[in-house]
């Protein structure tokens, strides 16, 4: 399987194409990364340094790929973070090249926005362009729960709202939602919860909370799930693999007292994934 994956950059940590590149190779999967930034460490630090890459020169890097005869190889378009609007059309034109290049391909978009904590971190473009003009063309998406709720102008709050809200984005495009955090009033206390939407049915996924914000976490999520599904096809086995994976990288890097995933000290979780969590059908 070869991803090719549209994201930011860090020198210092694990996000974007820093945090997803790894996991992949890892579970036997080549990566074609292009970067969008080259920071020196993601923007949550309030400092950082490095470029913005024009989206021009992200479209060149494309082209010389193109170039290389190997978009028909391509399995997978992969997407995360858009930090200014002109990436958009870049990532779009990537999609529609290798579609028809490999019309088997698909492309994952990870709509990053914001979360529920913290509203909208993205510039107030962002969130209008992906949900009018990105998502539609995505064949999986994989959004909060507070992204999902932008997209589809809901505000999914327990299970029934959420797999509607999940069947509203479907309706504008994408064939699976990955819904990454679930939250319920009937939850048990200190757990989280992950869904997963497709033409065959729904699934959940319930673990503890691990109390820690972690940069990245969710780039990886997105990665592990796309490639497992566009492997297998059975988003219910891949909902489970990408889920124990990520479980246990928040774990070891919530005992180790570091700040930054401990991405290559967890290597194991996603070569060989306990696959300790039960996952339930819910549709």
């Amino acid at each position: 399987m070869k991803i090719l994956s549209i994201q930011s950059a860090v020198a210092h940590g694990h996000v974007g194409n820093s945090a997803a590149v790894f996991p992949l190779q890892r579970i036997g999967v080549e990566v074609l990364p292009v970067y969008t930034v080259n920071f020196s460490n993601h923007t949550g630090y309030g400092a950082w340094r490095g470029p913005l890459i024009a989206p021009d020169d992200v479209h060149e890097v494309i082209l010389g790929i193109e170039e290389r005869g190997v978009l028909p190889q391509i399995d997978v378009v992969l997407s995360g973070y858009q930090g200014g609007e002109g990436i958009a059309d870049v990532i779009l034109d990537a999609v529609a090249r290798v579609k028809a290049a490999n019309p088997a391909a698909v492309y994952a978009c990870d709509p990053v926005m914001g979360n529920a904590k913290s509203g909208c971190f993205v510039a107030p473009a962002i969130p209008v362009l992906l949900r009018d003009r990105v998502v539609p063309a995505a064949d999986i998406i994989t959004p909060n729960q507070f992204e999902l709720g932008f997209l589809t102008g809901t505000e999914p709050a327990d299970l029934a709202s959420t797999l509607a809200a999940a069947d509203l984005a479907r309706a504008s495009g994408p064939a699976t939602v990955l819904v990454t955090s679930v939250e319920r009033p009937d939850a048990p206390d200190g757990t989280i919860e992950m869904l997963a939407v497709t033409d065959d049915g729904a699934w959940i996924v319930q673990t503890p909370r691990i109390p820690m914000k972690a940069n990245g976490s969710g780039d990886v999520t997105a990665a592990l799930f796309t490639a497992h599904l566009a492997r297998s096809g059975d988003a219910a086995d891949a909902l489970a693999r990408a889920t124990s994976s990520v479980f246990d990288l928040l774990s070891l890097t919530h005992r180790s007292g570091e700040r930054e995933l401990q991405l290559i000290e967890a290597q194991e979780a996603y070569a060989h994934p306990r696959m300790q969590f039960e996952v339930e059908q819910v549709r």
